[in-house]
């Protein structure tokens, strides 16, 4: 069976791996600017790599491995539903797709944060935009896609960490 370390490796592989792709690749090299939902999505797999990285770090059986397989699971969850969100909006008619608005940064440095976030979670035109596909899939898909192998993998993390210790050796 695959250790607490190696499934914290895997996972913290694959947030570090997407996020250097999305930044060298589609941004550096494809030069497409992310939509505020693509942001959001960075943001929460950096806290997903930050969190699998501090639990690799601590024993499989503190307490803190219990309370950072539950935030990666959150995590997870939380990237399903902004990447699923943002599928919905690709997939929506051309005459229901909202109107662009200004970019994040701008957001954030004129309007109040509760604002902010009802305006991403609304979505705007950038957000439906289809600029990159790879095997038929958009990027929001993949993302979510993403998403749902690290909830898995955060799901078997929870197993490991809430599983009760038997008394005798192992």
């Amino acid at each position: 069976m695959i250790g607490h370390r190696a499934l914290n490796c895997l996972g913290l592989f694959a947030c570090m791996a997407s996020l250097l792709f999305a930044i060298f690749y589609l941004e550096k090299t494809l030069h497409l600017d992310p939509c505020p939902l693509c942001i959001l999505d960075r943001i929460v797999l950096a806290g997903m790599g930050i969190i699998f990285f501090l639990s690799m770090m601590h024993d499989s059986k503190s307490i803190f491995s219990k309370i950072y397989s539950l935030l990666v699971v959150t995590l997870s969850l939380t990237g399903i539903g902004l990447a699923s969100r943002h599928v919905w909006l690709q997939n929506l008619p051309a005459d229901r797709v909202p109107e662009c608005g200004p970019d994040l940064y701008f957001m954030l440095e004129t309007l109040p944060f509760f604002d902010v976030v009802k305006r991403v979670f609304t979505g705007s035109g950038s957000c439906a935009q289809v600029d990159w596909t790879f095997a038929g899939l958009s990027i929001p898909w993949q993302t979510l896609i993403l998403f749902t192998c690290l909830l898995l993998l955060s799901s078997l993390l929870v197993t490991k960490a809430w599983r009760p210790r038997s008394a005798g050796c192992e």
